[in-house]
């Protein structure tokens, strides 16, 4: 038994999934399974989004099940930007007063949709921004369709902002150097595999233009899907992924349920792109999520 768990232990990358949406319904009858599978998995600790005051609650509440594995964030999304009340700011400060939340967020803006009008957006967002500089905690974004916007507010407060992650970026070569200028990490989830722009993530990785020390890797569980068997994934990006990663994606995850225990199949697919071994990239990854949110290892 004793040589089957190391053997188990070598085999394992050992990951950091930095936004997984463990509070969505879909997750509501398995949880305990989804955990330890992504532990099975490789993936050691998992930052649990907030998006709502309701969600962050339930985030934390979610940390306190699986203390040392789950960790949560406190925010409010732009498409819910329109809930925020005169007591959204100080029940943020309470729940991010936890050692177990680790970053004011998911906030920032989304003119893609506007569940929110984009004033209240604005608005929401810079006050959340003001949060995490005087509290000194991480900063978790979310934009599309909003850089210049995001940047101008950002701008204001750039020599006091604390660590800042740019959530599921999914951007172009200009908007990517404009984050790594600013100093911020770029979070890259499954979406990798349909990515074919010649200016995305894909090129970007292939190019070397994102430093290994920005990159931190995520799910966004339960979207995000990487779709491994796709025929525009390249061959010797397929020819990189291992069995074992791939059977935990095939096993347990689906197009409507991505699950945290895909995160090694996204590993792999960077750091081919990135023409890099997956250990030395885990390494690199797992020690700036560390970092980051100020987590032992």
């Amino acid at each position: 038994m004793a040589e089957k768990e190391l053997e188990s232990a070598i085999e394992n990358y050992i990951l950091v999934d930095v936004g997984a949406n463990l509070t969505n319904k879909k997750f509501a009858r398995d949880l305990d399974a989804v955990v330890q599978r992504a532990k099975d998995a490789g993936v050691q600790k998992i930052m649990v989004t907030g998006t709502s005051i309701h969600g962050s609650k339930e985030a934390l509440r979610l940390t306190r099940l699986y203390p040392g594995t789950l960790y949560s964030t406190a925010g409010v999304h732009p498409h819910d930007a329109k809930s925020w009340t005169d007591d959204t700011l100080q029940e943020l400060k309470d729940l991010l007063s936890n050692p177990e939340c680790v970053a004011v967020g998911e906030c920032g803006l989304d003119f893609n949709r506007n569940f929110s009008p984009p004033e209240v957006q604005l608005e929401a967002f810079e006050k959340q921004v003001s949060l995490a500089c005087e509290i000194r905690k991480p900063l978790f974004l979310h934009e599309r369709e909003a850089h210049e916007d995001l940047i101008r507010i950002l701008e204001k407060y750039r020599e006091r902002l604390p660590p800042t992650i740019v959530h599921c970026f999914t951007g172009s070569k200009a908007e990517a150097l404009r984050y790594l200028d600013m100093g911020f990490y770029l979070g890259l989830t499954g979406y990798l595999w349909k990515d074919k722009s010649e200016d995305g993530v894909r090129k970007l990785l292939e190019d070397g233009v994102l430093p290994v020390d920005r990159i931190l890797v995520e799910t966004d569980a339960p979207f995000m899907y990487p779709n491994t068997r796709a025929s525009k994934l390249p061959a010797h990006i397929k020819k990189a992924l291992t069995s074992r990663s791939q059977s935990f994606l095939h096993r347990y995850c689906t197009f409507q349920r991505n699950e945290p225990c895909s995160l090694p199949v996204t590993v792999e697919m960077i750091a081919a792109y990135l023409g890099k071994s997956p250990e030395d990239f885990t390494l690199s990854t797992t020690y700036n999520a560390l970092k980051v949110f100020g987590l032992s290892s």
